[in-house]
């Protein structure tokens, strides 16, 4: 039941990661080719969906949150027998929302950091283009 669970989950981070990176995709290739004006944009924009698929999936499936349903947790002080925590179908409804809305989670974060970055890169590249054409006018 618990490899059901890793598959499950890992394949779900996998699914919504490659929706919402679809849904990006566009915006991510026109900032992309607005900031660096030349072909290797379109390498950039692959890598950065790919960092958004690993961003994705490390963040959906929670290996070390996991391993309470294969190891003994035990909640007190003395040397007691500790319990593995079944997999029941409440648990399996848990797991399945926190991996989307890790997932989730994990993208907004890199997309925002993402985002900021092209913001202050476009800034420059404007105030460059900028200063080349007044350059050029007073000529």
């Amino acid at each position: 039941m618990f490899f059901y669970l890793i598959i499950s989950t890992f394949i779900l981070a996998f699914v919504v990661s490659l929706i919402v990176m679809q849904l990006f995709s566009g915006s991510i290739n026109n900032i992309l080719a607005r900031i660096i004006h030349d072909p290797i944009h379109s390498s950039w924009a692959k890598y950065t969906k790919f960092a958004g698929m690993v961003v994705g999936i490390s963040s959906g499936v929670r290996i070390y949150d996991m391993e309470k349903y294969i190891n003994p947790i035990t909640y007190n002080a003395k040397n007691e027998q500790g319990m593995i925590i079944q997999l029941t179908t409440e648990r399996w409804f848990l797991e399945i929302y926190r991996t989307i809305i890790e997932t989730l989670q994990g993208l907004a974060w890199m997309m925002l950091v993402f985002f900021m970055v092209a913001l202050i890169a476009y800034v420059i590249v404007r105030w460059s283009e900028m200063k080349y054409h007044r350059a050029n006018e007073q000529k």
